[in-house]
């Protein structure tokens, strides 16, 4: 336990973010006096870390050295970019070392960047933002500068003010992964319930349809979970009615995550393909079948270079693939043998996420039987994995950030021209309005002036079930 003490509630989700970053082994607590001492359970122990603000200045001190200090320069209500430069600095010099993203706490960098540019700032201005503001690499901001570019350039032919993009939740996987924190249901518990899972969402889907009359649908996605633990007939019910409920006239992106290969059969796959699914995913996380047993996943390598054929063979002509940086016990070899597999199938995209720790996966438990050491990622292997997406003439398209991530690094989506998945980018730019349906799914409500309304649906399969009219009402609520 790394304690933070702080004087009086202020930016305490900056301050957390910014010390787990630093000291990723560590649980960290940040207690302000309204908090008490000592976290609720826990050991009594000392503050590492103590930060005082007063009117005039801000100290840190570590572990009961001599505090370091800061005097305000700017008016109260714009100091909290100014802490986390000199926050920032102080973690930096106590630890010897740099973020590659800085001071960066959100999840959406390349926001801050698109917004620049879309308000006239030149590249030049881009650059002193991210790396004189907020410390970052200039590998990490030239990231960062030519993805909102790329982005831009993709979502122009995108409805924001009369469209919409629309999420479709199947929360069952044949088992859940180590890593996992998604709404996720083992599939064999739930066979009995799938059926009336599925006219649920239909039923969401008819009333969703009225609310959104007018409106022009841009991208669909199926995701999860796992859409392909449905069976072939489930998923041409699901997908006919989809169709039948929805204008897919002006559809330009329909997804469906086949992901896990010991889900995916011939027969779904051409459900898939008759029904006009334009992009599709199966993903690996890695090719090493050590790793692929200790994380829970069935499947072997050889099976999902496999379902990745059959696929082919079926027509399609945009497939993913996701890989996972960081998965316990990997080096920089396996993620060597892993791209170098990639690239002799040649996906049409390749996503490639830094390991993320999340508190209700079972990972959370993995790492405190066997440390945080056994979890690696480094520049190298994110360069690996760059060098192969390039290779196969694919460019980063988008980017995002999560809490906890293996090394502080990103998860980033590469494409080759004309096949990025245009949904990845709006579900992280927050430009256009996401409903979204199905068990543990969230509705972003975009408003005209930028504000962003959430809805969301109940996680349990069976409450989703039996409560299906009080989700639907919330969305009517929120699109009243």
């Amino acid at each position: 336990m790394l304690l933070v003490e702080i004087n009086e509630p202020k930016w305490e989700y900056d301050v957390h973010s910014l010390v787990k970053a630093f000291y990723p082994e560590h649980t960290v607590k940040v207690l302000s006096p309204e908090q008490g001492a000592q976290p609720e359970g826990g050991e009594s122990c000392p503050a590492a870390i103590r930060i005082c603000h007063t009117a005039d200045e801000v100290s840190v001190c570590f572990d009961g050295k001599e505090a370091v200090k800061h005097r305000w320069e700017r008016e109260p209500e714009r100091r909290k970019n100014e802490f986390k430069r000199f926050f920032y600095q102080c973690l930096a010099a106590e630890c010897g070392k740099e973020l590659p993203w800085g001071n960066l706490t959100g999840i959406r960098p390349t926001k801050i960047a698109m917004g620049m540019i879309e308000d006239g700032a030149s590249k030049e201005d881009v650059f002193a933002m991210f790396e004189g503001e907020h410390f970052v690499s200039r590998e990490k901001t030239e990231l960062a500068y030519d993805i909102a570019q790329r982005e831009r350039e993709i979502l122009s032919s995108l409805h924001y003010k009369d469209g919409y993009s629309l999420y479709i939740g199947i929360p069952f996987c044949p088992s859940t992964c180590l890593y996992c924190s998604f709404t996720s249901y083992p599939i064999g518990a739930y066979k009995k319930r799938v059926e009336e899972y599925v006219d649920c969402v239909i039923k969401e889907m008819r009333e969703t349809a009225c609310m959104m009359a007018g409106k022009i649908l841009d991208t669909v996605y199926i995701g999860g979970g796992t859409p392909t633990t449905l069976s072939p007939e489930q998923l041409d019910r699901l997908i006919t009615s989809l169709k039948e409920i929805f204008d897919f006239s002006t559809v330009q992106e329909f997804t469906v995550e086949a992901g896990r290969a010991d889900s995916i059969t011939e027969e779904k796959l051409q459900v898939l393909y008759r029904h006009g699914v334009s992009r599709i995913s199966v993903n690996p996380q890695t090719m090493k079948e050590e790793t692929l047993r200790s994380i829970g996943r069935a499947a072997t390598a050889a099976q999902t270079v496999e379902a990745y054929k059959m696929a082919r063979k079926c027509g399609f002509d945009n497939i993913n693939m996701d890989i996972i940086l960081g998965l316990p016990g990997e080096e920089e070899a396996d993620v060597q043998a892993t791209i170098d597999r990639i690239c002799e199938l040649e996906p049409d995209s390749l996503t490639v996420h830094s390991l993320a720790v999340k508190r209700a996966s079972k990972l959370r438990r993995f790492i405190e039987e066997n440390g945080m050491d056994m979890l690696v990622n480094t520049d190298a292997t994110m360069m690996i994995a760059a060098q192969g997406a390039a290779s196969m003439d694919m460019n980063p398209y988008y980017l995002y950030r999560q809490k906890n991530m293996s090394g502080n690094f990103e998860n980033v989506g590469y494409a080759k021209e004309g096949k990025a998945g245009i949904y990845n980018i709006l579900i992280m730019e927050e430009v256009q309005t996401i409903v979204a349906l199905g068990a543990g799914s969230i509705t972003k409500r975009v408003f005209e002036d930028g504000r962003i309304e959430r809805c969301d649906n109940v996680k349990d399969v069976s409450l989703y079930i039996e409560k299906i009219d009080e989700m639907i009402e919330r969305k009517r609520e929120l699109f009243r």
